[in-house]
């Protein structure tokens, strides 16, 4: 660990609890940060972030953020980010890679606000390149791939897109009960969101919302429980 991130670590009798500090503030023009997290055979490893990441304008180049996650043998992996609020003119490219064995659990999650609904911004010029890679045994199990790129404004107000919607999250859940949890999750989401199966155990949910505060009223339920009541207090707050 070195530059300007930190970790904090809470107190927890039966898995680690990491908070992620970006002491920078926000990331703008040719910043890079990277970050590498293993949970070892066994280990239940939890990480959040303290409050949501910023990408301010970039005024001579994209900043870069990449994420390398690993599960080992019936480790469980929680990466629970608070949001990451874009802002006119932000140009970001992130990449997060996550390595599962097959008998690992994980579950991951990325909210995405598109602008400060409540101060009256909007985005007309921004480049958001965002990727998500997971791999099981060195297989290829999930890549999901989002790229935003000039007036995000105009292409978010069109109906087949998101039809004006200011907040989004990606929400994946890799574990044995996934069928059992998608039937539930299922008829807790509102009609701006989705939940899929693939792979047997391999649960999807993509979600909109008019606004970062209507998108965590269904999406803290939700994680509440797909963590088994053990979401970070961060998020509450």
């Amino acid at each position: 660990m070195s530059g300007c991130l930190k970790l904090l670590f809470s107190r927890s009798e039966d898995r680690v609890e990491t908070l992620v500090l970006n002491t920078s503030g926000g990331l703008t023009s040719g910043d890079r940060i990277s970050l590498e997290a293993e949970a070892q055979v066994g280990a239940s490893l939890s990480l959040t972030t303290q409050a949501a990441e910023r990408a301010y304008r970039a005024e001579t180049g994209h900043a870069e953020v990449r994420t390398r996650l690993q599960a080992d043998d019936k480790a469980t992996l929680l990466w629970l980010p608070q949001e990451l609020i874009l802002f006119e003119g932000a140009q970001l490219d992130r990449k997060l890679h996550c390595q599962l064995s097959d008998t690992s659990r994980a579950l991951i999650v990325e909210p995405v606000i598109f602008g400060r609904h409540a101060m009256g911004e909007e985005l007309h010029n921004v480049w958001f390149h965002d990727e998500i890679h997971i791999t099981r045994d060195g297989q290829p199990l999930l890549r999901d791939v989002i790229e935003l790129t000039g007036d995000v404004q105009a292409m978010l107000s069109r109906s087949v897109v998101s039809a004006k919607a200011g907040a989004m999250a990606t929400v994946i859940y890799i574990a044995p009960d996934a069928e059992k949890r998608m039937q539930q999750t299922r008829a807790e989401l509102p009609k701006t969101a989705g939940v899929s199966l693939i792979e047997g155990d391999v649960l999807v949910l993509r979600a909109l919302a008019s606004d970062s505060l209507n998108l965590r009223r269904f999406l803290v339920p939700v994680l509440d429980r797909l963590t088994k009541n053990t979401l970070p207090v961060c998020w509450r707050l």
